[in-house]
């Protein structure tokens, strides 16, 4: 089989950033023919020293208009993938899955006045590339991001987030972000703290935003843990926030591919 026939192609990783003892961020090359809408993500493959191919699926960071490709993991111990990927360094071989996979898109949702984007951990992947594309800052009037974490040291990205809403090509839509940072594990200067879903049952989130969480303006991403997902998903259908279908369109977006 050539390569051209193969369902991958073969990429150069160009930086490995270690940010705490369990997160990690890299970027690779990009295939020209490789295209992607913001939110989301491709299977990624490290090949054994047995010459086997272990696959998993990453949320892209960078925005479709890039030329590289950004990725944001948690170290799993003894993890099949992780560990093999540990051992790149710059210049090794990363394998790109040609397709990329995803419904964590801009176009689950056919109205809408408020975004809220709810991630915790490496769920916040695919809402930075959301947030990247021009679409959204069009199209929302708010924009809210909640990004979870057990401690202040492992919220990533944080110059990135700070920098977004002042881009010159926003032309002063920047202000329609509102960033909440939340911190489960400890108490932070400037963080919520406690779980998502409390935050939501207590009013916390609602109040920290200065919008509610309502049928007809909001509509919410969620990416993260499974668990959070599915208790997050529970209280909002409670409010009358549902699944986004094709065939029925709803509130709310997520993404399963954990």
């Amino acid at each position: 089989m050539t390569v051209s026939e193969e369902k991958f192609t073969r990429q150069r990783l160009l930086e490995v950033q270690t940010l705490t003892p369990t997160l990690f961020t890299l970027r690779t090359t990009r295939d020209p023919g490789f295209r992607f809408t913001a939110g989301q993500f491709a299977r990624l493959g490290v090949r054994k020293p047995s010459g086997n191919i272990v696959w998993r699926a990453y949320s892209m960071v960078s925005a479709p208009h890039d030329e590289f490709l950004d990725f944001f993991s948690i170290v799993v111990p003894d993890g099949e993938f992780t560990s093999e990927l540990s051992r790149l360094k710059p210049g090794d071989e990363l394998l790109v899955d040609k397709q990329a996979f995803g419904f964590l898109t801009l176009d689950r949702f056919i109205d809408g006045r408020d975004l809220w984007l709810l991630g915790t951990g490496t769920g916040l992947a695919p809402f930075l590339s959301i947030l990247q594309d021009f679409e959204v800052w069009q199209r929302f009037e708010r924009i809210v991001l909640v990004y979870s974490a057990r401690t202040a040291s492992e919220l990533a990205y944080q110059t990135l987030i700070r920098e977004l809403p002042q881009r010159d090509y926003l032309e002063g839509l920047g202000g329609k972000l509102t960033y909440l940072p939340v911190i489960t594990r400890e108490k932070a200067p400037g963080a919520l703290h406690g779980r998502i879903t409390r935050l939501i049952e207590s009013g916390e989130l609602e109040g920290a935003a200065g919008l509610k969480l309502e049928p007809e303006h909001s509509r919410i991403m969620l990416c993260g843990n499974p668990q959070m997902i599915e208790d997050t998903r529970t209280i909002l259908k409670a409010r009358d926030l549902n699944l986004s279908l094709t065939r029925r369109p709803g509130q709310v977006a997520v993404e399963n591919y954990w």
